[in-house]
């Protein structure tokens, strides 16, 4: 199903950690003396983007779902989801992850954000009219006005490297 017009932010934005969950993945196993870059990016993404990413979802769109009690589990679901990757956030901007806990929390963004994508949007979308929507996308342009709109700049430890 085609993404909403309303929603089209908040994708943008996990297209953005996704591509941060890709490069961690192909960076695998990742030198320790590259965690530092690692972790520095990931509080960058956070800082810039996923806190009021997060904070849009908790605030505008998971209160829209939960108007439909089919949606609730799945809202639970992703709550857990952003307390867990939050401690996660926390400890990259403490320097203190290492190579294991790396790779578990691009796995778990990633099962996040495609979880939000294939479950909540696809069903949100087919349980909301367009007038419901449209106004939820006024709503959430609102919420997400301070993240950043421009690109993190990578470091050479963090570039995306060729398979080789």
């Amino acid at each position: 199903m085609l993404r909403d017009k309303s929603l089209i932010p908040l994708s943008r934005q996990h297209q953005h950690a996704l591509a941060l969950c890709v490069r961690i993945d192909r960076a695998q196993p990742a030198p320790t003396s590259d965690l530092s870059a690692w972790q520095e990016e990931i509080e960058q993404q956070f800082e810039q983007e996923l806190k009021i990413h997060f904070a849009a979802e908790e605030q505008v769109l998971f209160p829209a779902a939960r108007e439909f009690p089919e949606l609730t589990p799945i809202v639970e679901e992703l709550i857990a989801d952003h307390t867990a990757l939050r401690k996660l956030f926390f400890q990259a901007e403490e320097r203190c992850m290492s190579s294991e806990s790396l790779l578990a929390f691009g796995q778990r963004l990633s099962n996040h954000i495609r979880k939000e994508e294939r479950q909540l949007f696809e069903r949100l979308q087919q349980l909301t009219n367009q007038e419901e929507l449209a106004a939820l996308g006024v709503k959430l342009e609102a919420a997400l006005k301070d993240a950043a709109q421009s690109c993190i700049v990578r470091n050479e430890a963090t570039k995306l490297k060729a398979r080789g």
